[in-house]
């Protein structure tokens, strides 16, 4: 028997597709402005400002991203996935789809933004995957201050300002052997720079190792500190 991944199904296809659309154009038109008001930027960005700057357009991950989450799901088979900037929902999709296919766990994808909580939900719903995800509308680290699952799979695509908050937040909740992936980490390397010292430093708990793919990603593994070594 053939199994066909909901990935390809006609129904998930087409919302990515849609999706992917809309970003092609936010690419030519509304991105070079929101990078240029981040690169002139002097003051530090609170979540709300970088809610506001980011109200114009999708800012998805590029498709080879959602490919990459999709196998790594498949392939590590978490009971949880989080997810800190749901945008529009595509990584979300991939992710969802995955599970799905492996037949359990939930994502939790968290975003401030309430217009793209609500299309999230929407796209989720269209491709037919809304079972496995929760979209969140909040800040990251407060819902991690009292998320009470144990994740295995962190997955941080919003605003590298904050992404050393969020895996300080996660750490706790982090189990021993699970991922963590972060997207942007050379498109935004100054903000991102506090994130990667921290899980660089081994003697943090982690593995880690950087991508170059023209956005820079940093995959990291939590080995966690508090586990003895076995001899």
């Amino acid at each position: 028997m053939t199994m066909t991944s909901t990935l390809f199904s006609p129904q998930t296809r087409n919302v990515l597709e849609s999706i992917l659309k809309e970003q092609r154009r936010v690419d030519e038109t509304e991105q070079p402005k929101l990078l240029e008001k981040i690169r002139s930027r002097v003051s530090p960005w609170t979540p709300e400002d970088l809610v506001e700057a980011c109200s114009s357009g999708y800012y998805a991950a590029p498709e080879s991203i959602g490919r990459m989450l999709y196998t790594c799901v498949r392939a590590m088979r978490p009971q949880t996935v989080f997810e800190f900037g749901t945008s529009y929902g595509f990584t979300a999709i991939h992710i969802a789809a995955a599970l799905r296919d492996n037949g359990y766990g939930k994502l939790y994808t968290v975003d401030l933004h309430q217009e793209k909580c609500a299309a999230a939900r929407e796209h989720l719903k269209s491709a037919g995957v809304a079972e496995q995800a929760d979209v969140i509308e909040g800040e990251a680290v407060d819902v991690l201050s009292t998320f009470p699952e144990q994740i295995d799979f962190l997955y941080l695509d919003g605003w590298a300002d904050f992404y050393h908050d969020v895996i300080k937040a996660a750490e706790p909740r982090l189990r021993p052997g699970s991922l963590v992936h972060a997207d942007d980490t050379e498109k935004f390397a100054a903000a991102a720079r506090p994130y990667l010292d921290h899980v660089r430093d081994s003697a943090n708990g982690y593995v880690s190792v950087g991508i170059t793919d023209g956005q820079g990603l940093e995959l990291s593994t939590f080995v966690d500190t508090r586990t003895r070594a076995i001899s």
